[in-house]
């Protein structure tokens, strides 16, 4: 007789919401499977079944990057401001104020001193997830320092960049960024120092325009989008259809604007022999 009874839904599912918990599974933008979302988090947001890169934040770059316990943060204190006193739907400050209560961090970078397979470095991580990873002065300014610190402490320095681009709300002070860092960087070459630039999904605009593209070796992550203006705009603008995969890491290295792309878990790995490669009087690491 239970065929013919109409069996009642869960309390949860009545009311519109799920049984499963929130987050507990994740969609994967390559290849569309399910994956478990804690199996992801062991895999460093790896997908499991298609090798697709998630996205990770700054401070996760930096934990995957440097020695446990070795690192120091520097410029927290560098605040933005406002100096168009730019409002659209949202005034600028109000953004900001956010976008810092969400993250925590003041703006979209973070810059740190530790050790990376028991070599030195000074480490900036673009973090996406604040405004974008958009570049204003902050970031501008702390990636300047950050080039300096290194070259005070003669050591390599390694910058991770996720960006949209420059940042709007900061007009023409956001593109004078580009030549602040480019000149800082070309002061470290000068000196005979170390710069590796990492490109991560997204690298786009004018940090794809300076800094992220002016590394002793460029290397970037598998699938990453990495170019100037998007595709979209691009194909719109010459009227033609774009190849396969443009954009994407893959074809810049066939294309030669990258020097290598490497999976994330041999990421560290390839970064330490590189800059082992780069100044051969850097300390090997103890057997």
């Amino acid at each position: 007789m239970a065929w013919f009874r109409k069996a009642k839904k869960p309390k949860e599912v009545r009311e519109g919401r799920s049984a499963v918990p929130e987050g507990l599974w994740v969609k994967c933008d390559g290849c569309r499977e399910i994956i478990y979302s804690r199996e992801l988090q062991r895999n460093l947001r790896i997908c499991p079944k298609c090798g697709y890169h998630f996205r990770i934040g700054a401070r996760s770059r930096i934990e995957l990057l440097l020695d446990e316990g070795t690192w120091e943060e520097h410029f927290a204190g560098v605040l933005p401001s406002d100096p168009l006193s730019f409002k659209d739907t949202k005034g600028y400050k109000e953004r900001l104020r956010q976008y810092q209560a969400k993250l925590g961090g003041k703006d979209a970078v973070v810059v740190v001193t530790g050790q990376l397979d028991g070599l030195p470095v000074v480490l900036a991580a673009m973090e996406y997830g604040f405004m974008g990873g958009s570049m204003g002065s902050v970031v501008g300014e702390k990636i300047a320092r950050a080039a300096e610190l290194a070259i005070e402490r003669r050591v390599p320095l390694i910058v991770v960049s996720a960006s949209g681009g420059a940042r709007m709300q900061e007009g023409v002070l956001s593109l004078m960024q580009m030549g602040k860092v480019a000149a800082t960087l070309a002061r470290m070459r000068a000196a005979g120092l170390a710069y590796l630039s990492l490109l991560t999904d997204p690298t786009t605009g004018g940090v794809t325009a300076s800094f992220a593209m002016l590394g002793d070796l460029n290397i970037a992550e598998p699938g990453a989008l990495i170019g100037f203006a998007g595709p979209r705009v691009i194909q719109q603008t010459i009227g033609q259809d774009l190849p396969e995969g443009f954009q994407r890491s893959e074809f810049l290295l066939k294309h030669g604007f990258l020097d290598v792309v490497v999976e994330r878990t041999q990421l560290k790995a390839t970064v330490a022999r590189a800059l082992r490669h780069l100044k051969p009087s850097l300390p090997q690491p103890t057997p």
